[in-house]
């Protein structure tokens, strides 16, 4: 067994986990949202791309410049028109809704598109890899989308804590009831979040359907993963999510080496066994 190759597969794995998971964690650190749909919204970004490469002739990666802003503008309507409703009951409101706008678009995709797999086909990159000393192939895609997720990443801290949007972000998250009596307008600053949120939703749903083929019946599997990554990671924390997404990645490659079955089962596992012996996860969010 090859653990070098092990550790980097799996490293790389967890970068798109955690590309899956920077939405949900950006919802519930600032709105305290649990998306049940988020898994959905990333399957729908792909279909979104699938009609415009289909009917423009994009390249799926050119693509982003109509899926990013369509999906920027669906979030933000969401949440201003509908789920900032549901924000002052708990949380079981937003999780009837979201459960049900998630019910909506796998039932709609199924309806348009029926229950046939699609692929949003890249071209080259998809299958070259670099070829490192000691015999071990790297993707070129995987690094791709890895170095996605951490520019990502990078670019939400700085928003958080270099601008004014970002600290209004901050301080709504550490106490929304003071933050609107200083002159805040949480409904609007909320429903800018999920749209920022769904920005990297749409990155996630594109790439996600370059690297393999997708389905309406797609999104719950997207969610599970993404909400492992968070929770491992720590609530609120993005690099913890990036951590989370690394550390769920390497189980499961390590659980497809001992045996293909166990794949998915082993990143369940790691993820029960972190969340037993820290319950808040690895790196929780402190308030500044």
């Amino acid at each position: 067994m090859n653990w070098l190759n092990i550790l980097v597969q799996g490293g790389l794995l967890g970068g798109f986990y955690a590309l899956f998971a920077i939405g949900l964690s950006m919802s519930f650190g600032i709105m305290r949202l649990v998306n049940i749909a988020h898994g959905d919204l990333i399957v729908l970004s792909a279909y979104v791309a699938l009609i415009v490469t289909e009917s423009t002739g994009l390249d799926p990666f050119l693509s982003t410049i109509v899926v990013v802003p369509v999906m920027f503008a669906l979030g933000y309507a969401l949440q201003r028109g509908l789920l900032n409703q549901t924000l002052s009951g708990g949380l079981l409101p937003p999780l009837l809704v979201t459960f049900g706008i998630s019910i909506i678009i796998q039932n709609g995709l199924l309806q348009i598109f029926g229950a046939y797999d699609h692929r949003l086909k890249e071209g080259a990159i998809e299958t070259a890899s670099l070829q490192l000393p000691g015999g071990l192939a790297i993707g070129a895609y995987p690094i791709l989308v890895f170095a996605v997720a951490v520019f990502a990443i990078a670019s939400m801290q700085l928003l958080f804590y270099r601008t004014r949007l970002g600290r209004a972000f901050r301080a709504v998250s550490d106490d929304a009831d003071t933050a609107e009596l200083m002159g805040i307008d949480n409904r609007k600053l909320f429903a800018m979040a999920l749209g920022i949120a769904m920005v990297f939703t749409a990155l996630a749903g594109i790439l996600f359907g370059i690297r393999t083929i997708f389905a309406p019946s797609a999104g719950p599997i997207r969610l599970i993963l993404a909400f492992e990554a968070v929770i491992i990671g720590g609530l609120g924390s993005l690099w913890g999510t990036l951590i989370g997404g690394v550390v769920l990645g390497i189980a499961q490659t390590i659980g497809a080496a001992l045996d293909p079955n166990w794949q998915i089962l082993a990143g369940h596992l790691a993820f029960l066994a972190i969340l037993v012996a820290r319950p808040s996860g690895l790196f929780p969010r402190t308030r500044d």
